[in-house]
């Protein structure tokens, strides 16, 4: 039995098993739904570029504020060990 006559079968039943092409494509539903889908992605990946860069805003924000912070207490610690060294200095002696 040679490969040729083993395929032939095979061709004949892939020949009669087509479908019709008028009974199986989506139509005008297929597209309608198929456009919604689409038009409901590129809307959530708006919303999610939105999000992600209202988060990072945040972020930024919130490490400025605690540079500032940092910087302010900085100041104010060095301010604090001069006043108190001053103040050490003209009070009473025991």
């Amino acid at each position: 039995m040679s490969i040729l006559s083993a395929i032939a079968p095979l061709a004949v039943l892939a020949e009669e098993t087509t479908p019709d092409p008028d009974t199986v494509t989506p139509g005008i539903i297929g597209f309608i739904v198929t456009f919604l889908v689409a038009v409901i992605t590129v809307l959530l990946i708006i919303d999610m570029v939105r999000r992600v860069r209202r988060v990072n805003y945040r972020a930024q924000v919130r490490d400025e504020l605690e540079s500032e912070l940092a910087a302010q207490k900085a100041a104010g610690s060095g301010d604090a060990t001069t006043a108190s060294g001053a103040s050490g200095t003209d009070g009473p002696k025991a």
